[in-house]
């Protein structure tokens, strides 16, 4: 999941509490107010309990009061898009799903941030950023309408004991993308030819369901070379050559895989959570899913803890580093909030450095810092004693990283919401299409969106 959605799993034990009391850097107080405030359940209940630990502290220093509501994302998604449509609306919540920044901001539902991002500019990086700077089509600019304060990408998860039972070693594992699942391939062979017949070499999300399947399109696009698909001036650029044969080796791959059948025949069903359960069945020897929630959730068992590898992007097919598509946390403000004030202050008083790290530190480092110095000044994201968290971290903060595709038009956002690019996977799986055929009614009606969405260059 480049996704943050909260997945269906087993909730986690109350484990740890917070860590310490939250660091609390002075606030400016303004006349003691309440801001009303909309949040995501976590997916551990650790990140529950970081919440509530910031609320208490701010309201402490501030003298102000966070009246919050702490809801699962399906119906908290549901609820704002009620309240948005309806004009009666909270202070603040969250960008649930992290699209939702770029579509109200096009339609100008949202307030500027911008004097709440200037307060730690310098922190963020520049995908970030970027990924905050939305596109508002009724005043015709680009304006800061989220401010982050976490990030997502998606690793690769590996369970070791089946790649040594297949006979191989983890450094027998390819360093270029083809090859690199490929790879999967031959284990699966291997665990076949020894009688395994329930295990499937790879969990590719090859559905219509979610936003999991969508993610892993665009992973496999990027890594063909697709980037440029969608530039910072919002323009579609399906003319490109190079982009055109990225799309269409993106369909090809998961497609092909599932048909040959190294994929479970069910993922074409799949929901967000099943290729997490079916990773923790050890139905499938690897999963390309969003943040380290596959690790996290079984992090009171050490055996499997310690048993699935985490590992960053391979190479592409030329050898060169491939930038992890990341999504941001983000806090907006609709129109319409009562006391703007307060969840600005709230706002920047989560995002500074020294509070948004033990945030994300009490949530087992499931969401990751947008900061690189968060990551500078506290050697626990990088203790190797955790090797899930070093290389989750070492790929979605400290390596390359580019913004998702609908930060710069969310035309992207509807191409997604409809599905277009995975249903040119059932086409090529069910329908009997080839890649070519399915990406050209693709592209058409990414096209047709596209032309839904124009953006005036000021």
């Amino acid at each position: 999941m480049a996704n943050m959605a909260r997945r269906s799993v087993l909730r986690a034990s109350v484990g740890l509490a917070a860590s310490g009391t939250l660091a609390r850097p002075y606030i400016a107080n303004a006349a003691a107010t309440t801001a009303n405030v909309w949040w995501t359940q976590g997916f551990i209940q650790e990140e529950d309990i970081a919440f509530k630990a910031i609320v208490a502290n701010y309201e402490k220093d501030s003298g102000n009061k966070i009246e919050y509501s702490i809801i699962p994302y399906a119906p908290l998604r549901q609820k704002i898009v009620s309240a948005v449509t309806a004009g009666i609306v909270p202070d603040l919540f969250q960008n649930t799903p992290n699209e939702l920044v770029a579509l109200y901001a096009w339609e100008g539902r949202l307030l500027s941030v911008a004097d709440v991002i200037e307060t730690q500019k310098k922190e963020f990086t520049e995908t970030a950023m970027l990924s905050a700077f939305c596109y508002n089509n009724v005043e015709k600019r680009r304006e800061y309408y989220g401010v982050p304060y976490l990030t997502a990408a998606l690793p690769n998860h590996v369970w070791k004991p089946l790649v040594e039972k297949a006979g191989f070693k983890m450094e027998d594992i390819p360093k270029t993308w083809d090859a690199y699942y490929d790879f999967f391939k031959d284990v699966q062979r291997k665990l076949r030819a020894q009688g395994e017949r329930k295990v499937y070499g790879l969990g590719l999300q090859v559905t219509t369901n979610g936003n999991d399947p969508n993610s892993l399109f665009n992973y496999f696009l990027i890594a063909y070379g697709g980037t440029g698909i969608v530039t910072k001036d919002g323009k579609l650029h399906l003319d490109d050559p190079k982009v055109r044969e990225a799309a269409i080796k993106a369909l090809a791959y998961p497609a092909n895989a599932y048909k040959e059948g190294f994929v479970p025949p069910g993922a074409i069903n799949w929901n967000d959570a099943d290729d997490n359960n079916a990773f923790h069945a050890k139905q499938i020897v690897m999963d390309l899913d969003g943040t380290i929630s596959t690790e996290v959730a079984v992090i009171h068992n050490k055996q499997d803890y310690d048993d699935i590898v985490t590992m960053g992007l391979p190479l592409d097919n030329d050898g060169k580093p491939i930038p992890s598509l990341t999504t941001y946390g983000m806090g907006l403000i609709p129109k319409g909030a009562k006391n703007v004030a307060v969840a600005k202050e709230f706002l920047k008083y989560m995002i500074q450095p020294k509070v948004n790290n033990e945030l994300l530190k009490t949530g087992l480092g499931r969401s990751i810092p947008c900061m690189p110095s968060v990551v500078k000044n506290d050697p626990w994201w990088l203790d190797p004693k955790d090797q899930h968290r070093v290389a989750y971290v070492t790929q979605g903060l400290i390596g390359p990283t580019v913004p998702a595709f609908w930060v710069f038009n969310p035309a992207y956002a509807q191409v997604q919401n409809e599905h277009v690019w995975s249903a040119g996977w059932i086409d090529i799986m069910t329908g009997g299409m080839t890649p070519q055929a399915a990406a050209e009614k693709a592209f058409k009606r990414v096209e047709e969106i596209f032309a839904k969405y124009p953006i005036v260059q000021s």
